[in-house]
C-alpha cells in the first residue's frame, strides 16, 4: 500500500508542475465557447465561457426549503472560467477508464516561465467490478458512481491529453454558474411548478437519469445544473461555510479538504424532490455512498451506492501558476 501511495505521489508531483503547455491553446483574449476534443476519439467536451463578477451567495431565510447550511448570504466574487455545458458522460468518462497511463508519458511540456518539463504517467481508474449505471442506459447518459478523487483524475488526465487545465468547480464557481445571474431560488425563478422544463428530479424522472442536455438550459447555455444528476465540486462540506467565509466580497473562496468526508455535491438528482435542487442547495457526501463495496481498503475510484452523483469540468480563463495548481491538487492526494 506504501508502494502504491508513493508512485501516486509521484506521478501527482510531476503533474503538479504544470502550467499553460506547448499545445495548441486559446489565448485569454478568446473568451468563446468552444469544444474540447479528447485525443484519439471522435468525442468533444462543450465549454461555455462564463465571465466572471460578484454575486450574492447562498439563500436569504425566507427561501421556501431552505437549510441552515446556505447561509447567511455573503458577496462573493469568482475569476473569469469556461464550464461544460454538459455533465460528463459515460462515453467521455470510458475513455479515460480505457486508456493506459504510458500512453502520454514522456510529454514535453512548456511552463508559463518558459521553462520545459516531462509529464510523468497519470494514473487511470480500476475496472467496473459491477455495472455503475445501474441499468439506467450509458450512451449519453451522465457518469455517476465516481469519487471525488475518480472525478479529479479524470480532469487531470484531461489537462494531460490536451495541455490544457481543467479541474473540477469549487462551489462559489458551480453556485454562480447555477444562478447564471438570477437571485431566485432557481435559475429560472422562483415558480417550482416550471421546474420540470429545466430538470429531472424525482417528480418526472421516473426513477433514473436521463441523457444529459434533455431539458431547457439555463441562461449561460449549461443544461441540468438543477437534477439529472448531482455534481462534484473540489470544497470540502463546512455546514458554516458562509460565517468562515474572510472578505467583503469574499474572492476565489476553496475549502481544501482536510479530512475525506464530507465533500461538498450540487445540483440535487433525479432522486431529489424539488427543493433540494434550489441553487443554493448543499450536500455532503457520506461513506455509505461506498457501503456495498467488498474491497478492504474500500475503492478509490468508485462508489456503490450513489448513483445519482457525477460531475462537469471548469476550466479557468487564466490558466494557474505552478503553485496554484499545486494548490488544486495536493489535497486530493495527501486525502486519498
Amino acid at each position: 500500500m506504501q508502494y502504491l501511495k508513493r508512485l501516486i505521489g509521484l506521478s501527482f508531483l510531476c503533474f503538479l508542475l504544470l502550467g499553460s503547455t506547448q499545445y495548441e491553446i486559446r489565448t485569454e483574449s478568446e473568451f468563446h465557447p468552444y469544444s474540447e476534443r479528447i485525443p484519439h476519439s471522435d468525442l468533444e467536451i462543450k465549454m461555455v465561457p462564463i465571465e466572471g463578477g460578484t454575486f450574492l451567495m447562498g439563500s436569504p431565510n425566507t427561501e421556501k426549503g431552505r437549510n441552515s447550511d446556505e447561509g447567511p448570504q455573503r458577496r462573493v466574487r469568482v475569476n473569469s472560467f469556461w464550464m461544460g455545458a454538459y455533465e460528463i458522460t459515460w462515453e467521455q468518462y470510458t475513455q479515460f477508464l480505457d486508456d493506459n497511463a504510458q500512453n502520454i508519458s514522456e510529454r514535453s511540456i512548456t511552463l508559463r516561465d518558459g521553462s520545459k518539463m516531462v509529464v510523468d504517467g497519470v494514473a487511470t481508474a480500476t475496472p467496473m467490478y459491477i455495472d455503475m449505471s445501474f441499468g439506467m442506459g450509458k450512451e449519453g447518459y451522465p457518469a455517476i458512481n465516481m469519487t471525488q478523487y475518480a472525478a479529479a483524475m479524470y480532469a487531470k488526465w484531461l489537462f494531460a491529453k490536451t495541455g490544457r487545465f481543467y479541474r473540477l468547480p469549487t462551489e462559489a464557481e458551480w453556485e454562480y454558474a447555477c444562478r447564471s445571474g438570477s437571485n431566485t431560488a432557481y435559475h429560472f425563478g422562483n415558480d417550482e411548478s416550471q421546474l420540470a422544463k429545466y430538470a429531472w428530479f424525482k417528480s418526472n424522472s421516473n426513477e433514473k437519469y436521463h441523457k444529459v442536455g434533455s431539458k431547457s438550459p439555463n441562461a449561460y447555455g449549461l443544461y441540468d445544473m438543477h437534477g439529472n444528476v448531482a455534481e462534484w465540486t473540489m470544497d470540502e462540506y463546512k455546514a458554516d461555510y458562509f460565517k468562515s467565509l474572510k472578505g467583503n466580497p469574499s474572492s476565489n473562496p476553496l475549502f481544501e479538504p482536510t479530512q475525506l468526508y464530507p465533500r461538498s455535491v450540487r445540483g440535487g438528482s433525479w432522486m431529489d424532490p424539488a427543493e433540494d435542487l434550489r441553487s443554493a442547495n448543499r450536500h455532503g457526501s457520506s461513506k455509505k455512498w461506498k457501503q456495498r463495496d467488498p474491497q478492504m481498503p474500500k475503492s478509490i475510484w468508485w462508489l456503490t451506492d450513489a448513483p445519482f452523483i457525477g460531475f462537469r469540468l471548469v476550466r479557468p480563463k487564466e490558466t494557474p501558476s505552478k503553485q496554484e495548481i499545486e494548490k488544486y491538487w495536493l489535497s486530493v492526494m495527501e486525502d486519498f
